[in-house]
């Protein structure tokens, strides 16, 4: 009889306390669903990453940015080895200095050559009016000559004058046929002195085509030295964006090839929390809608975000989010890009759970698990 009191007293303990399990249960461990309106799901924060390399094969000589530092657009990470780089700069330098002084020395010329023209001109057309006024003179003392030689001439053979005075005037008369075949010299060397003097203006034109030369050849001097400057530049390693330094690739001294990775570097301001959403429940998600997610490092501060993507290819849940049972559902990804990070508090890598609102009207709440 003890023993029968004993088991009926152990069987209402066992049942009060399935009771009161339930009812605890009921009170404080049942999970809610979520309103209807809202879809929540589950994953990590991701950033947009940018991989920081050099264009150029070199040494590092100097880093200055580790893991996690926040760095800022255009602050300086690392520089590579100049010392050839500056050489080159230097040669090419000198390169423009002489093409310039070249370029001066021609343009001095021509400023030169343009003032003389003119003159040269001037002058040349002066001589030529002057040769031809001799010309007509001396044919006119010419014909004069002629004239008094013929007469003389006549006189002397008829005994009028002395044999003499007809000699002279021949004489005379030679004489003034040459001094007009020296004036008509005088006038083809004027006439070709003023057509010399014309061609100015193609000496003008021909220096001005090598001025043209040679300002080109100074802006290919420039060319090279802009290119110089350019490596040396670029041997200057800076963080082409805002954001945290994840991964620092190389240390000084290493020789580094041509576009390999020096750091890795991700947006704070750009996070985004990559959920999966389940194929019955795809068609509620859709571009811009509201979201809020929450992370257990600030369990009492949800995060907005918004959807910015959807994909439109089903995959099987990925095994880091879900239990193995749940691997075999197709799921879509989805991105809710966060609308700020206030102080950086969030990082990529943290676990988080999300709720999309596709309902306006539909209250928020927590998520549900």
């Amino acid at each position: 009889m003890a023993k029968l009191f004993k088991r009926l007293s152990m069987l209402l303990l066992l049942a009060a306390c399935v009771v009161g399990g339930y009812f605890a249960w009921d009170r404080w461990g049942r999970v809610e669903p979520l309103p209807d309106g809202l879809v929540q799901a589950n994953g990590r924060i991701e950033g947009d990453h940018v991989t920081v390399a050099s264009k150029f094969a070199g040494k590092v000589h100097e880093l200055l940015a580790r893991e996690g530092d926040s760095v800022q657009a255009g602050q300086v990470l690392a520089r590579l080895d100049s010392q050839q780089v500056q050489a080159k700069l230097r040669q090419a330098e000198q390169a423009v200095q002489a093409a310039q002084a070249q370029y001066r020395a021609a343009q001095s010329g021509l400023e030169l050559l343009e003032s003389e023209v003119p003159l040269m001109i001037e002058t040349a057309e002066a001589s030529l009016e002057h040769a031809k006024a001799v010309v007509a003179k001396a044919k006119a003392a010419e014909q004069q000559s002629a004239r008094d030689a013929k007469r003389f001439t006549e006189l002397a053979s008829r005994g009028t004058i002395d044999q003499r005075k007809g000699e002279e005037a021949e004489l005379a008369w030679t004489v003034a046929k040459n001094d007009v075949r020296v004036a008509e010299t005088a006038l083809t060397q004027a006439e070709k002195q003023l057509a010399e003097a014309n061609l100015g203006d193609r000496r003008v034109q021909a220096k001005r085509q090598e001025l043209e030369a040679l300002a080109a050849q100074v802006a290919g001097a420039e060319a090279v030295r802009d290119e110089a400057q350019s490596v040396l530049d670029d041997l200057t390693i800076t963080a082409p964006a805002d954001g945290v330094i994840t991964t620092r690739v190389v240390d000084i001294g290493e020789i580094v090839a041509a576009g390999s990775p020096l750091f890795d570097l991700v947006n704070l301001d750009r996070l985004y929390l990559k959920v999966y959403v389940p194929e019955v429940e795809i068609g509620r998600v859709r571009l811009e809608l509201p979201a809020r997610i929450h992370t257990d490092a600030y369990p009492e501060t949800p995060f907005p975000a918004t959807v910015r993507y959807v994909s439109s290819r089903a995959e099987f849940t990925p095994k880091e989010v879900q239990t193995p049972d749940e691997r075999v559902k197709l799921v879509y990804a989805v991105k809710l890009y966060l609308d700020e990070n206030p102080d950086h508090r969030l990082t990529p890598g943290l676990p988080a759970d999300a709720v999309v609102r596709w309902k306006e009207d539909t209250p928020w709440a927590n998520p549900q698990w």
